[in-house]
């Protein structure tokens, strides 16, 4: 699946890692961003077929990652989030920008656009509204420039005219979009 990743010799270097796992990633000038990676959750997503999901750990089903630059400014990753625990909360408050999983609005949304199909926590997603949606979840974080990323083309959020993109807005988070630089 990621060969389009490896088009010219040593374009890609791979590595094996594990839950709890953590690496470096080599920047310009030997300048380094430390990594480290943590379970999401383990429900494996719907392109792993259930044979190859046997084999593997469920416990590295979805990973977030947590980067620090060499300037100890701290990014979080995390692009498919089934839940919010304290102890997430408490190292999500310890991060400069936060990447967060804004699939879904709500937790019908594909059953209601599609007439068919899961939920948003069925297919492993918080949604963003609603009473324990993500942004009452965390909406006391203060720290972290908030974004949302990974979000599905029938979230309603999009539409920056409508009532829910300026529900997320009037809650301190952005929409991320195509081409943007983010610099820590």
């Amino acid at each position: 699946m990621f060969a389009m990743l490896n088009r010219m010799p040593d374009q890609v270097s791979w590595i094996d890692i594990g839950c709890d796992g953590s690496f470096c990633l080599q920047a310009d000038r030997g300048v380094g961003i430390n990594c480290s990676v943590f379970s999401l959750g383990n429900r494996f997503p719907a392109y792993v077929t259930r044979d190859r999901a046997l084999e593997l750990n469920p416990a590295e089903a979805s990973l977030g990652v947590f980067a620090e630059s060499a300037s100890g400014k701290r990014l979080a990753y995390l692009p498919a989030v089934p839940e919010v625990d304290d102890a997430l909360l408490r190292r999500l408050d310890e991060t400069d920008l936060l990447l967060f999983d804004g699939t879904f609005w709500s937790d019908e949304e594909l059953i209601r656009v599609q007439g068919s199909g899961s939920t948003a926590r069925q297919m492993g997603h918080i949604p963003v509204s609603g009473a324990d949606g993500t942004l009452r979840k965390l909406a006391a974080l203060q720290r972290p420039r908030k974004i949302f990323i990974h979000v599905n083309n029938t979230n309603a959020m999009l539409d920056e005219s409508g009532p829910e993109y300026a529900e997320v807005r009037a809650a301190g988070w952005e929409i991320a979009e195509d081409g943007w630089s983010l610099e820590l």
